[in-house]
């Protein structure tokens, strides 16, 4: 086969490529977005979830034994949602770049007292707002966490 011949049958593949660019870069971009959108929602989740036990770890320590009052170093509990609990979990999701208002934070102390030996509860849940429109914006990701009050 000539060289001119050969030009000419390779002339005709060019629209072929161009569709072959086109669908391979659409994949390409919706594999990156569903990287990022899954990788930005793992890391709320993961900071939802540390916000719990950060909360936890506070309500456990600060329990009965603690004097009562409103400073960080005051006895949590033993009511709903004790302000000091709150605070240690809204700190912690702020860190993670939470907008803390959104936050529903709920904990509990199924026994009735936060004496040592009892049972505290901690449920977070924070609405996640996607980057992109995939997901539906009513998409809540949260975490819930029990432990035992040791002080």
């Amino acid at each position: 086969m000539s060289g001119a011949a050969w030009t000419s049958r390779l002339a005709g593949r060019g629209g072929q490529t161009l569709v072959e660019f086109c669908v391979v870069t659409l994949l390409t971009v919706v594999a990156a977005l569903f990287v990022v959108e899954m990788g930005r929602m793992l890391l709320v989740y993961t900071t939802i979830a540390n916000s719990a036990r950060a909360g936890l770890r506070y309500a456990t320590v600060h329990g009965s034994t603690r004097s009562a009052g409103t400073t960080i170093d005051s006895a949590s509990g033993p009511g709903g949602n004790p302000a000091q609990v709150l605070t240690v979990v809204k700190n912690f999701a702020s860190a993670g770049l939470l907008t803390t208002s959104r936050l529903v934070v709920n904990v509990t102390y199924p026994g009735g007292s936060n004496a040592p030996g009892q049972s505290v509860n901690i449920t977070v849940v924070y609405p996640y707002d996607p980057l992109t429109t995939y997901f539906s914006k009513t998409l809540r990701l949260g975490s819930a966490t029990q432990g035992i009050i040791v002080f």
